[in-house]
């Protein structure tokens, strides 16, 4: 008796596990669906940044007027300074080789197809964003920057960051650890396009409000900076610490994850707007 009431549970209940199966399988494809239109939203949008710093610096190199670069950076090129001028040059020539680097290592078709070019581009990658760190510190505290100190001291601790998640994505990709690589590569992507994400939510505030809100635009400086300055990357690190542990749950915080992320490709495609029209279209 008891075997019958058994089968009959199981005859019961196989309806509800089938139903769930195709809902599990709609919420993790929706997940990555979503997170796969937010990169591709992101790329585009960063290319266009390293369109901006390929003609309108590198422009200026060639034809031999580096202090043009001041016309944008209030700590650009210094006349007797060939030192951090040269540090300067270096830092923007690696902001197009991370970006074009990382594009083409998020391409999952490339990491199956050409492994070993996947390899070398990934070591150039690494290499790059270590040395743009360490650059961009000197930059900030030898030269100077604009903005406070709260500003100055959570740019560095970006810098620190992308230094810590270059040698931990080596050092998982060396002991074969694709998962842990991955979840590390993501990580130092993200925290290399903080400068980027900095842009894109300046330019959508100044949009948004008709003008400078929260800062002064004299000193740049102000409560609203210094907020934007952590926020260029314990936001975006944050949001892919939700979506990495929401890969492992059920089908409701997929949907929820999911959802999120549509929502914000959404406000990440209006920055990216903003911030062409602010700051890069004009100056091409």
């Amino acid at each position: 008796m008891s075997s019958i009431s058994a089968s009959v549970a199981a005859s019961a209940c196989a309806p509800v596990i089938s139903a769930r199966a195709p809902t599990a399988r709609r919420a993790s494809t929706a997940l990555r669906a979503s997170g796969a239109l937010w990169l591709f939203v992101a790329v585009c949008g960063q290319m266009f940044m390293a369109v901006y710093v390929t003609i309108f610096y590198g422009a200026a190199a060639l034809h031999g007027r580096p202090q043009d670069w001041n016309q944008v950076l209030a700590y650009g090129y210094r006349a007797g300074e060939p030192l951090l001028n040269g540090v300067l040059a270096l830092h923007l020539l690696f902001v197009v080789v991370i970006i074009a680097a990382g594009a083409a290592q998020l391409v999952p078709a490339v990491r199956r197809r050409w492994p070993h070019w996947h390899r070398r581009v990934g070591y150039l990658y690494l290499l790059a964003a270590t040395v743009m760190a360490l650059g961009g510190l000197a930059l900030v505290w030898l030269r100077g920057a604009v903005g406070d100190l709260s500003q100055n001291l959570a740019i560095s601790v970006n810098a620190l960051l992308i230094v810590a998640f270059a040698a931990w994505a080596w050092r998982s990709a060396r002991r074969r650890d694709l998962a842990a690589h991955r979840r590390w590569a993501l990580r130092l992507f993200l925290a290399v396009g903080g400068v980027w994400f900095f842009r894109l939510g300046l330019t959508l505030w100044l949009a948004i409000n008709r003008g400078p809100v929260g800062f002064d635009p004299q000193t740049f400086s102000g409560p609203f900076l210094t907020v934007l300055n952590i926020a260029q990357f314990v936001v975006p690190l944050m949001v892919l610490e939700l979506f990495l542990r929401a890969q492992r749950r059920g089908a409701t915080v997929q949907w929820a994850a999911a959802t999120m992320l549509l929502g914000l490709t959404l406000l990440t495609a209006a920055g990216i707007a903003t911030a062409t029209m602010m700051l890069w279209w004009p100056r091409l």
